[in-house]
């Protein structure tokens, strides 16, 4: 098989008209040739961090999807689903993706569960990662959020980073915020990157230190206009991710979209490149090629160097993708799930006060990291109730693995003037969370997925909507088009209820993530996370 256009040679940094031969799926010749096809050949683009699992579909559907923006490989953590279901689930994520030619390269997550202030579905412990590890489909250690665990030399924590370097694979770091001989002392642990970084100087001081810092774009956090103008001088140390990508959102873009803005910005596009095809590939040793003789030919046709619009997309030389059709089908596949608590009574809402003064929740639009206020309470019957003019409303964590009292909190921006939505996409240990007006909206929010055994909702006087998400109550077991339609309409019903969010439900998942700064709400209790202890909802 061969392939013309203009070839773009990365590391010598040039563009030429050629024809590569492609044989066995490997790149047999690359001669310069003058054709007349002007269309651009460059390898494939990796997303250098991405839970699979926050696009709500299994992997094999990921693919079928990703494939049509030139992503040929991710880089995955699938340490939502470890949380629910433990090793199995991470067993379930390879066997799924190996179903399709799309190169997932998974990690071992090291942390299940995320802290010990949460009820998770399971437990990797040091031995479960010296397993997880000896797995040759296991490519490196993923992030590493139990950061106090490394500063303060916990045991297991250290013990899990010596069996990656043991089997020599590299270790993802998560240290949002991270500065001075903090960051020194979690670098020289042997932690190699991070995705956390959310100001210049942070991610400056970083890459200064010899991490790699990936610029995050997802559907909730994005960092991208803090850290792009590192890429100039950086460019051999940084890499584009994703982290967390919704299905509506991922139809539409993925590393394509980064790269086009970087672009607009008037970055070089060999730089660019270098972040979005050739780091990955290098930094965490994956079996992509890199359109070089003898290597795989997992590359991608783009009509320009502009906006990078997908031609047609090649895995091991297989034409994955052409002119808007994947060609990589859907499989079947068992569901696995672990959903255990009987439904609610209005009255597990309740919280009997007399305080003045509560702490609340800031949610802030496109971060992960929240504020902590002090707001004055509003009680009626003695009971914390939302305050819907002031934007204060209720909001809870129920445990699903077991039966247990909900743990109820304040937030702020979610803006809902009736009704309540609710997620079992909880991060990270996924147990149901919920932001209503009323006791009553959310106990019925919550009712819906319990009956459904995992899901997002949202619901009014009149109308409920669900998106079921049988596959550990995470995952659907639908296609991307269906669920990705599904999502989109239930986004829109929460911004009809009153949300003022762009991404209400992707903001809802990450209220639980007890792991980011400053305030969050675990089935536990109300998390401070800048003393990493919980703390009290009245002042």
């Amino acid at each position: 098989m061969k392939l013309q256009g203009n070839i773009v040679d990365i590391p010598n940094k040039r563009i030429y008209k050629g024809e590569i031969t492609i044989k066995d799926g490997k790149i047999l010749t690359i001669e310069e040739k003058h054709h007349e096809v002007n269309n651009y050949i460059l390898p494939g683009f990796v997303d250098a961090h991405i839970h699979i699992e926050s696009s709500m579909l299994v992997p094999s559907e990921f693919a079928r999807i990703a494939v049509k923006h030139g992503t040929v490989a991710t880089v995955s953590d699938p340490h939502e689903i470890a949380n629910v279901l433990g090793v199995e689930g991470v067993e379930f994520m390879i066997s799924n993706g190996k179903k399709t030619p799309f190169k997932f390269n998974f990690g071992a997550p090291s942390c299940v569960p995320a802290t010990s202030f949460e009820s998770a579905g399971a437990v990797i412990d040091s031995e479960g990662i010296k397993l997880l590890m000896k797995n040759p489909d296991i490519k490196y250690l993923a992030e590493m959020m139990n950061y106090p665990g490394v500063l303060f030399d916990d045991e297991e924590v250290l013990k899990k980073i010596a069996w990656a370097k043991h089997y020599n694979k590299p270790v993802d770091g998560h240290a949002p915020g991270l500065r001075g001989n903090d960051v020194t002392k979690y670098i020289q642990a042997g932690i190699s990157t991070d995705h956390e970084c959310f100001t210049y100087e942070e991610g400056l001081e970083k890459l200064q230190k010899g991490m790699k810092v990936l610029i995050r774009e997802g559907s909730a956090a994005k960092n991208f206009e803090a850290l792009i103008d590192l890429l100039p001088e950086y460019f051999e140390n940084i890499m584009f991710c994703s982290d967390d990508k919704h299905p509506d959102d991922l139809l539409l873009h993925h590393i394509n979209n980064i790269c086009a803005r970087a672009i607009a910005k008037g970055m070089d596009v060999f730089k660019v490149l270098q972040a979005a095809c050739v780091n990955p590939v290098k930094h965490y040793n994956l079996n992509v090629g890199l359109l070089n003789i003898g290597d795989f030919a997992d590359c991608i046709v783009v009509e320009d160097l502009k906006d990078f619009k997908t031609l047609q997309t090649y895995i091991n030389g297989e034409l994955v993708f052409d002119q808007d059709v994947s060609n990589i089908k859907s499989v079947p596949f068992e569901i696995l799930n672990n959903f255990n608590t009987d439904k609610k009574d209005v009255l597990d809402f309740r919280l009997e006060s007399s305080a003045k003064e509560i702490r609340v929740i800031e949610a802030l639009e496109g971060q992960l990291v929240t504020n902590e206020l002090i707001e004055e309470s509003l009680l009626q019957d003695g009971n914390l109730v939302s305050n819907v003019d002031k934007d204060i409303l209720k909001m809870t964590v129920v445990n699903r693995y077991q039966n247990q009292t909900p743990a109820i909190a304040f937030i702020k921006n979610f803006g809902l003037k009736e009704g309540a939505i609710a997620s079992s996409v909880g991060h990270d240990s996924h147990n149901i969370i919920a932001v209503g007006v009323s006791d009553e909206a959310i106990c019925k929010a919550v009712n819906l997925l319990i009956e459904n055994k995992g899901g997002i909702c949202a619901v009014s006087e009149t109308i409920e909507k669900v998106v079921a998400l049988p596959v550990a109550g995470i995952m659907s077991d639908q296609d991307a088009e269906t669920i990705g339609k599904q999502y989109a309409e239930l986004d829109q019903m929460a911004k009809q209820l009153g949300s003022t969010l762009y991404a209400p439900y992707m903001t809802l998942s990450f209220m639980a993530l007890l792991v980011i700064p400053s305030l969050k709400l675990s089935d536990k209790g109300l998390f401070d996370g800048n003393t990493f202890k919980f703390t009290n909802l009245e002042v």
